[in-house]
Protein backbone atom coordinates (compact mmCIF):
# COMPACT_ATOMS: atom_id res chain seq x y z
CA UNK A 1 0.00 0.00 0.00
CA UNK A 2 1.01 3.62 -0.86
CA UNK A 3 2.61 5.77 1.83
CA UNK A 4 1.57 9.55 1.96
CA UNK A 5 3.52 12.11 3.75
CA UNK A 6 1.47 14.92 4.21
CA UNK A 7 2.84 17.60 6.25
CA UNK A 8 3.97 16.28 9.23
CA UNK A 9 1.55 13.37 9.00
CA UNK A 10 2.37 9.56 7.61
CA UNK A 11 -0.34 7.86 6.59
CA UNK A 12 -0.51 4.07 4.30
CA UNK A 13 -4.11 4.00 2.08
CA UNK A 14 -5.11 1.33 -0.34
CA UNK A 15 -3.72 1.91 -3.92
CA UNK A 16 -6.51 3.83 -6.17
CA UNK A 17 -7.83 5.43 -3.28
CA UNK A 18 -9.56 9.42 -3.98
CA UNK A 19 -6.66 11.53 -2.45
CA UNK A 20 -8.64 14.26 -1.09
CA UNK A 21 -10.20 10.98 0.95
CA UNK A 22 -6.92 10.01 1.98
CA UNK A 23 -6.15 13.32 3.04
CA UNK A 24 -9.58 13.54 5.28
CA UNK A 25 -8.90 10.01 6.76
CA UNK A 26 -5.72 11.00 7.96
CA UNK A 27 -7.69 13.99 10.16
CA UNK A 28 -6.66 16.64 8.10
CA UNK A 29 -9.42 19.37 7.60
CA UNK A 30 -8.48 19.60 4.19
CA UNK A 31 -10.96 22.18 2.09
CA UNK A 32 -13.42 20.73 -0.43
CA UNK A 33 -16.54 23.83 -1.07
CA UNK A 34 -17.63 22.01 -4.37
CA UNK A 35 -18.15 18.63 -2.73
CA UNK A 36 -15.23 17.13 -4.56
CA UNK A 37 -16.15 18.14 -7.93
CA UNK A 38 -13.10 20.18 -9.45
CA UNK A 39 -15.69 23.34 -9.46
CA UNK A 40 -13.65 25.37 -6.92
CA UNK A 41 -9.79 24.86 -5.95
CA UNK A 42 -10.33 24.88 -1.76
CA UNK A 43 -8.68 21.29 -1.69
CA UNK A 44 -5.51 22.14 -3.68
CA UNK A 45 -2.22 20.13 -2.80
CA UNK A 46 1.53 21.01 -3.67
CA UNK A 47 2.92 18.21 -4.62
CA UNK A 48 6.59 17.51 -3.50
CA UNK A 49 7.26 13.65 -5.04
CA UNK A 50 5.80 10.95 -6.39
CA UNK A 51 2.13 10.95 -7.48
CA UNK A 52 1.19 10.92 -11.63
CA UNK A 53 1.19 13.68 -13.85
CA UNK A 54 -1.76 12.81 -15.59
CA UNK A 55 -4.75 14.71 -14.78
CA UNK A 56 -8.54 14.51 -15.62
CA UNK A 57 -9.82 17.40 -17.79
CA UNK A 58 -12.26 19.02 -15.22
CA UNK A 59 -8.82 19.54 -13.17
CA UNK A 60 -6.82 20.68 -15.97
CA UNK A 61 -9.31 23.83 -17.08
CA UNK A 62 -10.34 24.53 -13.56
CA UNK A 63 -6.25 24.75 -12.48
CA UNK A 64 -5.70 26.67 -16.14
CA UNK A 65 -8.44 29.28 -15.51
CA UNK A 66 -7.40 30.05 -11.95
CA UNK A 67 -4.07 30.79 -13.39
CA UNK A 68 -2.34 27.94 -10.97
CA UNK A 69 -1.88 25.30 -13.68
CA UNK A 70 1.52 23.95 -12.68
CA UNK A 71 1.79 25.19 -9.36
CA UNK A 72 -0.94 22.82 -7.87
CA UNK A 73 -3.20 19.96 -8.22
CA UNK A 74 -6.78 18.99 -7.02
CA UNK A 75 -6.66 16.53 -4.67
CA UNK A 76 -10.32 15.83 -5.02
CA UNK A 77 -9.23 14.76 -9.04
CA UNK A 78 -6.04 12.83 -7.82
CA UNK A 79 -5.97 8.81 -6.82
CA UNK A 80 -3.15 7.36 -4.73
CA UNK A 81 -1.08 5.46 -7.20
CA UNK A 82 2.17 5.45 -5.49
CA UNK A 83 3.96 6.82 -2.54
CA UNK A 84 3.22 10.98 -2.55
CA UNK A 85 4.95 13.65 -0.33
CA UNK A 86 2.54 16.69 -0.32
CA UNK A 87 1.62 19.58 1.31
CA UNK A 88 -2.15 20.65 2.13
CA UNK A 89 -2.93 24.23 1.26
CA UNK A 90 -6.31 25.31 2.57
CA UNK A 91 -8.28 23.55 5.58
CA UNK A 92 -11.25 24.91 7.50
CA UNK A 93 -8.61 26.03 10.08
CA UNK A 94 -6.24 28.10 7.87
CA UNK A 95 -9.35 29.47 6.30
CA UNK A 96 -11.52 30.12 8.78
CA UNK A 97 -14.38 27.76 7.43
CA UNK A 98 -17.50 26.78 9.39
CA UNK A 99 -16.71 23.40 7.80
CA UNK A 100 -14.97 21.73 5.04
CA UNK A 101 -17.57 21.74 2.59
CA UNK A 102 -20.02 18.80 1.47
CA UNK A 103 -18.59 15.33 1.72
CA UNK A 104 -16.90 14.12 -1.01
CA UNK A 105 -17.33 11.11 -3.20
CA UNK A 106 -15.49 8.26 -2.95
CA UNK A 107 -15.13 8.07 -6.75
CA UNK A 108 -13.40 11.25 -8.78
CA UNK A 109 -16.65 13.51 -10.44
CA UNK A 110 -17.58 13.92 -12.36
CA UNK A 111 -16.66 11.02 -14.26
CA UNK A 112 -12.67 10.98 -14.84
CA UNK A 113 -10.31 10.10 -18.02
CA UNK A 114 -6.84 10.69 -16.51
CA UNK A 115 -4.64 12.25 -19.65
CA UNK A 116 -1.63 13.80 -20.19
CA UNK A 117 -1.44 17.64 -19.87
CA UNK A 118 0.24 18.14 -22.87
CA UNK A 119 -2.66 16.20 -24.09
CA UNK A 120 -5.49 18.30 -22.56
CA UNK A 121 -3.71 21.53 -23.51
CA UNK A 122 -3.98 20.67 -27.86
CA UNK A 123 -7.32 19.67 -27.25
CA UNK A 124 -9.16 21.80 -24.05
CA UNK A 125 -9.76 25.59 -26.14
CA UNK A 126 -8.67 28.52 -23.19
CA UNK A 127 -12.18 29.44 -21.55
Amino acid sequence: MPTLDIDDRSVTVPEGTRLVQAIRGAGIEIGHRCGGKARCTTCRVEVHAGGSAMMTRAEFVKLRGAGLLGEVRLSCQMRVEDDMRLSVLMTKASEGWPDTGPVPADVVEPEAEWLDPDVLARQTPPA
